[in-house]
């Protein structure tokens, strides 16, 4: 029987978690006995979940679950095991955790990444002044490894942050050799503690924050795509000069794909009604007063696309999955969110 909620999963790995106990601590074909049947349950009830598993100890298993730093995946990993039952053997953690800098070394492609090797510092911009753009500098770099080092330094980051603080603490992240470098080099275990402070300030700085939108303007946009079809654009130009962007950090992009080929790309009637009560579905859930600012939205090519920005990612992301699925027999909808503090996104429907 198919799961359709978090009990129903873990109802049904209780009934089998001595089997997989007994395929983790022997590593007898992990593969077949543990992740191939852990894994197809999962996507019964969503897809987006990864898994990583090992022994904490001789006599616990730990069982990882992961969004895979995919922002939006996130809040459910978080739900599913804040569900889990309390097992003997077993210990299920949310998120790949952080783990102790000096610990970590990791080899890729004949590349090593540690403390020895590995520094960073902070790019401070006068017009952004509560971005956190970080460079991490890597001794080896060169022309030939470049993509390796990326890659690598990236996946070091991620084991030394922890796959929640890695994904959301950081708004920009470059990689370059010593030769590049452009500020003093700091020991790459200091970054944790730097990027809490600066996380500690901000909150501290915009906690309060909030944006009435009821007497905004909002500005028409029209033009001509390149293969001739219109391009239509509603957009709250008002907010797009508001100088307290930073508080409301993640950018909801919705996309709802129709069928507009016999009508210049544009929505029939019948479809642009639908187009608007899915709009007003979205707006009923994520209001100003709660901290999810309509930024307006953009019509062509048999696409809208729908744009907010919101102080946080996590209920936007259950509201926008549980309206994805009400509208999923009429209608394509996908989204995305992403951190962008200073609303550059929408920097081509500014003046």
């Amino acid at each position: 029987m198919p799961a359709q909620s978090y009990t129903d999963f873990w109802n049904w790995f209780r009934q089998h978690e001595k089997a997989f106990f007994e395929v983790v601590k022997t590593r007898s074909d992990i593969e077949k006995g543990f992740f191939d049947q852990i894994s197809p349950k999962l996507s019964e009830i969503k897809d987006g979940f990864f898994l990583l598993i090992g022994m904490a100890d001789e006599n616990t298993a730990e069982l990882v679950l992961t969004a895979d730093s995919v922002i939006k995946n996130i809040v459910f990993v978080e739900e599913l095991v804040a569900a889990a039952p309390a097992i003997d053997g077993w210990k299920f953690t949310a998120l790949k955790p952080g783990r102790d800098i000096t610990n970590i070394s990791i080899e890729m492609s004949g590349c090593r990444f540690d403390t020895d090797n590995v520094h960073f510092y902070s790019n401070d911009y006068p017009e952004y002044p509560d971005e956190i753009d970080i460079t991490v500098v890597h001794d080896d770099l060169t022309a030939e490894n470049e993509s390796v080092i990326i890659n690598g330094s990236q996946i070091f980051l991620d084991n030394y942050l922890g796959e929640l603080d890695f994904a959301t603490m950081i708004d920009n992240l470059s990689v370059a050799g010593r030769r590049e470098a452009e500020k003093e080099l700091v020991p790459i275990e200091k970054l944790k503690s730097f990027l809490v402070w600066r996380q500690k300030e901000f909150v501290e700085k915009y906690e309060e924050t909030l944006y009435n939108t009821e007497n905004d303007s909002y500005s028409a946009f029209e033009a001509e795509l390149n293969n001739g079809n219109p391009w239509f654009a509603v957009i709250n130009t008002s907010i797009l000069e508001w100088d307290g962007k930073a508080s409301h950090p993640w950018i909801l992009n919705i996309e709802i794909k129709y069928d507009g080929e016999n009508n210049n790309g544009l929505p029939d009637n019948e479809t642009y009604e639908l187009l608007n009560e899915i709009e007003d579905a979205v707006l009923d859930e994520l209001t100003d007063t709660d901290g999810y600012l309509y930024i307006g939205r953009q019509t062509a090519d048999s696409v809208r696309e729908i744009y907010l920005a919101c102080k946080d990612f996590r209920k936007p992301s259950k509201v926008m999955y549980a309206i994805e699925q009400k509208f999923s027999e009429q209608l394509e909808i996908s989204y995305s969110i992403y951190k962008d503090k200073y609303w550059q996104s929408f920097d081509r429907f500014r003046q």
